[in-house]
């Protein structure tokens, strides 16, 4: 009997990361209540303006993955980071650019 099978891996795809996330996934609803905030206004400090160190991370960044570990009952930093590396709703979420 025939069987399925997959295709190499080691062939190039095109893959559109919006067309992946469905339009009711919640991960949309987390992106779009945050980009309707004023993070200044709610006190949190706008840093990274400054030459020395790495940048730092976009505080609307880290309130969207905070957010989604919390629905997704992800408290431990490392949770969170395995999830950005493995997690395409996140990669949508966060806006990964690879």
């Amino acid at each position: 009997m025939p069987q399925i099978e997959g295709s190499s891996r080691h062939q190039i795809q095109i893959f559109a990361l919006e067309q992946a996330i469905a339009a009711d996934n919640p991960v949309r609803v987390i992106d779009a209540f945050v980009s309707t905030l004023s993070l200044e206004g709610l006190g949190f400090l706008i840093k990274g303006e400054g030459d020395e160190g790495r940048p730092a991370y976009a505080a609307e960044m880290l309130l969207r993955l905070y957010l989604y570990g919390y629905l997704n009952r992800m408290r431990s930093s490392r949770q969170l980071e395995k999830a950005c590396r493995r997690n395409i709703e996140l990669w949508w979420l966060l806006n990964y650019r690879g």
